[in-house]
């Protein structure tokens, strides 16, 4: 049983602010050389797309949750 709901909103983000830290730590390391601008579109990029998937995430719940019958409503029913 899970102990949280899912949240795919949290997960895009975070992936995306990890890609920013390897990016960056890719760059402190000496692997490549990386500009100090790179940094903003890929958060603000990260940010918007989470915030898409997450009014879409709950949207899908919202929905899902009128289209499945109450639990008082079952009971009742002969």
């Amino acid at each position: 049983m899970l102990r949280h709901e899912f949240r795919p909103g949290r997960l895009v983000a975070g992936v995306f602010l990890v890609l920013a830290a390897v990016i960056y730590a890719g760059d402190a390391g000496g692997a490549w050389d990386t500009p100090w601008f790179v940094a903003i579109p890929v958060v603000t990029g990260g940010l918007c797309l989470a915030g898409a998937v997450g009014s879409l995430t709950g949207l899908v719940r919202r929905r899902r949750s009128r289209a499945a019958p109450r639990k008082a409503d079952a009971e009742t029913a002969p």
